[in-house]
């Protein structure tokens, strides 16, 4: 066999190797992102409710899944969407957490409410939860959101939140967690043991979202263990 023919036999073994070892390269590659998304958690947000009293009720409210009564107080416009984007900020902390597209959650829900509105509301978020592909869905209910009136240092009234979030298991409707913050944002004088509250707060009077966003940090301490 000639040199010639010698160099073009071993040319197209390189060549033939080097496509094998991408092709590999690739079906690995392939292979962990298929893992990954078996592994994360994926999770719909049902579009949060501020819970307006009926005229009847004054102010109290039932809460939708656990048919508690709640006293309620004042919600601001737009109270539940600053509350939802919290909560969905955190959840997208955790790298376990793959959020579905809000729309489509909310497209999907809405139908599968319309179509089922005889139906207990958990049975509405697991047949939802299902059509989603979805392993959990997260519920949202304020129940008050009253902003402060005053500066960081001095107020006339503080700001005031009282917010619910449950988790509920998409595979069979069950409620997973159920995280609660309701406070009003008192001085030292008033309540002493605010004291860590208010150094988190770096000593100032709070805004009604930046009093959310202290609540929301509050309740992830008690998180689910599947998002650790």
């Amino acid at each position: 066999m000639s040199n010639h023919n010698e160099k073009k036999i071993n040319r197209l073994a390189m060549f033939f190797m080097a496509v094998f070892l991408a092709m590999s390269l690739s079906a690995q590659a392939e292979e962990k992102t298929q893992q990954s998304i078996k592994s994360s958690v994926v999770v719909g947000v049902v579009s949060f409710q501020a819970m307006i009293p009926d005229n009847n009720l004054e102010n109290t409210v039932i809460c939708p899944l656990c048919t508690a009564a709640y006293s309620t107080g004042r919600i601001q416009e737009g109270a539940e969407k600053i509350i939802e984007d919290i909560f969905t900020g955190k959840m997208g902390e955790f790298k376990e957490v793959r959020l579905i597209p809000q729309d489509r959650v909310q497209g999907i829900y809405k139908r599968v409410s319309s179509e089922s509105f005889r139906k207990p509301l958990l049975d509405v978020l697991k047949k939802t939860g299902q059509e989603l592909g979805a392993d959990i869905l997260a519920v949202g209910y304020i129940y008050r959101y009253v902003e402060r009136v005053g500066y960081d240092y001095s107020v006339k009234s503080p700001a005031s939140v009282a917010f619910e979030i449950y988790l509920v298991n998409a595979s069979d409707g069950s409620i997973m967690w159920r995280g609660i913050f309701d406070k009003t944002q008192k001085s030292l004088m008033e309540d002493l043991f605010q004291i860590s509250s208010f150094i988190r707060g770096g000593g100032k009077w709070l805004t009604a979202q930046q009093l959310s966003r202290q609540g929301m940090d509050e309740i992830f301490k008690k998180f689910p263990g599947f998002v650790r």
